[in-house]
């Protein structure tokens, strides 16, 4: 009897667990036994995962944050590559996250190991630093991409590469339902409601929350009947509460997964910082600018680094400015608040959006027979039959 294939899993933070689960679940219905060990989340876990630490450890943001667990980290870096080296898996798959996982890939091959690696969530290198395409093209093995025009990048240097789609399209039931938001919120059908998201890092919040209000409070001036809504996370909800205490809005700020989405599909507009964020409100045909501003130190770095002209993932697929970008120097109450303004009073500016949304998640998968999951599977279980699995 051919023993089961054995796949060790990488993932660093909750974004990578979301993807990492929905390729085991893949995995699974097309190599029943299929068995996976190494890092993840709950959701991994839930899915089958045997984890050898818990993924919690890795997501740490920034050096002020990373270096008093750099030890720990690096010694993690270790267990993890030495468990691979152990029980020689039929392939290595990490999952974005590049500076830990990279890090176990590179000392995977340092140490001898033959098994195949393979990156789920390509480096941005279209957007900046493009000399990484290179550097990384020299470790793995293969190379699993969310946007279509990535793979060129990486094959130019013989990286092996795989466009497999957005997981933002597998969130279909996730598009909301304006009616029970209402209904659970008491909210009336004729009472119109911008949404605010101010970000999900305190970071962002210290930056943007000030700029989001004052928007509000100049759209509020001319529309007093409008509801504000803050959908964000519970460990932040309290803070964002006792912000807008004496600010002249009541908003509702909720922090309930559940009702993120319904929230999208019942707001008239919606204001975001920067983000994947844009991608979930085109799924939900929710209008929308963005926002966004750092200190000027990052920004004159990011200017002279950045190979793209927009920062929105919707208009980088579309290559057009279909997102108000409200950045930096733009990001000013005054002018945000009448790119709003436009998208509630002008029918169509709405709808020129809303058919754009259409067009960027087509290019990313929305409307293919096969998921992305699906397609990321196929991908592995090719890798693996290719290089015949752990040596």
């Amino acid at each position: 009897m051919n023993k089961p294939l054995r796949i060790f899993l990488i993932a660093g933070e909750s974004s990578g667990d979301f993807l990492g689960a929905a390729l085991m679940r893949a995995l699974k219905a097309k190599q029943p036994g299929i068995e996976f060990t190494g890092i993840g989340g709950s959701r991994m876990t839930a899915a089958g995962l045997r984890s050898v630490f818990p993924m919690e450890e890795l997501s740490v943001m920034g050096l002020a944050e990373v270096l008093p667990k750099l030890f720990k980290i690096l010694s993690r870096i270790w267990q993890a590559s030495s468990e691979i080296l152990k029980t020689k898996p039929d392939a290595v798959v990490t999952i974005d996250s590049p500076d830990f996982c990279f890090r176990v890939i590179k000392q995977v091959k340092a140490r001898g190991g033959s098994v195949p690696c393979i990156h789920y969530v390509a480096p941005s290198v279209w957007a900046w630093r493009p000399g990484r395409a290179e550097k990384v093209s020299q470790f793995l093995d293969h190379l699993l991409t969310l946007l279509p025009f990535e793979p060129p990048y990486f094959e130019t240097h013989g990286l092996s590469t795989t466009f497999v789609g957005h997981p933002i399209v597998e969130r279909l039931s996730y598009r909301g339902d304006s009616t029970r938001f209402r209904d659970k919120y008491n909210i009336p059908e004729s009472q119109k409601i911008l949404c605010l998201l101010p970000g999900s890092r305190m970071s962002e919040l210290t930056r943007l929350l000030e700029r989001f209000s004052e928007t509000a409070n100049i759209v509020l001036h001319d529309r007093p009947d409008m509801l504000i809504v803050v959908p964000t996370l519970p460990h932040l909800k309290s803070y964002i509460q006792e912000f807008f205490v004496g600010k002249g809005i009541n908003p509702l700020v909720i922090d309930q997964e559940e009702d993120k989405f319904d929230c999208f599909a019942a707001s008239a507009v919606a204001m975001a910082a920067s983000g994947t964020v844009s991608l979930e409100l085109a799924l939900t045909d929710t209008p929308h600018i963005i926002a966004y501003r750092v200190n000027a130190i990052s920004a004159w770095f990011v200017r002279r680094m950045l190979k793209t002209p927009y920062a929105n993932l919707v208009n980088i697929l579309l290559n057009r400015p279909l997102v108000p970008e409200l950045l930096q120097e733009q990001c000013q109450p005054a002018k945000m608040s009448q790119e709003l303004s436009k998208l509630l009073d002008h029918k169509e500016a709405r709808a020129e959006q809303l058919r754009g949304f259409r067009e960027a998640l087509i290019m990313i998968g929305l409307g293919d027979p096969e998921t992305p999951s699906q397609k990321a599977a196929e991908a592995v279980l090719s890798v693996i039959n290719k290089t015949g699995g752990a040596a």
